[in-house]
Parts: structure tokens; sequence; C-alpha cells
């Protein structure tokens, strides 16, 4: 009787690719490297994640699934800061300051207004007063002049009155 055939050392073996193609999608790999010899396949499922460290594979590994180990409990988070925020209404570059030779609109320990002018968030060439549409103390500034902002990004924190 004859034995099968084994794959030669120095390619892959289809049969073990199917089975890490399996066990990328049971357990959500979505990228893969192989190397053997002179030969190296990259396998990614979906879109490509930027950050994403990449997961290596040995065909004689993939057969066997490691055990889920118990994480341990995160420490309790600080206390949240106290007072509501002013938060970005558009993407765009801070500005505390109508001009870099003006005053801050607003400082720590300025009391505002809801129509109170606390600072300018400039998009693509035009200048956004931003009022503060809610009365109180400001406690906090959260970002710095000249940074670029995110849509819903707190800007400042604010004692309400």
């Amino acid at each position: 009787m004859a034995k099968p055939t084994e794959p030669d050392e120095g390619s892959f073996d289809l049969d073990q690719f199917r089975k890490m193609l399996q066990l990328m999608q049971k357990f959500g790999v979505t990228e893969a490297s192989l190397r053997k010899g002179g030969e190296s396949w990259k396998v990614r499922r979906g879109p490509r994640q930027v950050a994403a460290p990449e997961v290596a594979f040995a065909p004689q590994a993939a057969a066997a699934a490691a055990p889920a180990v118990p994480q341990e409990t995160a420490p309790a988070p600080a206390a949240a800061p106290k007072g509501i925020t002013i938060d970005a209404p558009t993407v765009g570059t801070f500005y505390s300051s109508p001009t870099p030779e003006e005053p801050v609109f607003v400082s720590v320990g300025s009391t505002v207004q809801p129509d109170t002018t606390v600072c300018i968030i400039e998009a693509m060439k035009v200048f956004n007063q931003i009022p503060a549409e809610k009365a109180g103390k400001i406690v906090e500034i959260l970002v710095e002049n000249g940074d670029a902002v995110e849509f819903g990004q707190p800007l400042f924190r604010i004692e309400p009155a």
C-alpha cells in the first residue's frame, strides 16, 4: 500500500491553509502572514485596519486554539469632572481670540451667558464664532489655541449658573 505523498518541505499545505482561513473567520482575525522557506503569503479579510498588529499563524499552531484567559478587573475609573461641557459644533481649528493681538474671549473664571462668544473655529477659511449656549462659569479650558478640533469634542468645562 502506497503512502500518501507529503507536501514539499518548501511549500504550503493547502488543507492547512483552508483550516487557517476557517480559524480566522471563527475568531474574527482579519489578517495573517505565513512564511515558509522562500515563500510567504499574506491573507486579509475585510477592510484593512491601519494600526492593527500583524497576526502570524504557523500552520501547525492554527489547529490548537488558545484557551480564554480571564482578564483582571480594571481599576475603578476616577470620578468624572464636575460641570458640563461646551462642545465643538464643527470640525476645524480652535482660536481663543479674534486675532493674535487681541485678548482671549474667555478664560478660567469667566462668567458666560448663552450668547457669549467663547471662541472661533475656522473651517475651510470660514471663521465661525462659537456661543456658549449655556450660562455658567468657565472652570476648565480643554484645548489649546491653534488645536485641530473634531465635531462634538469638548472645548470648555463650565459650572452651570
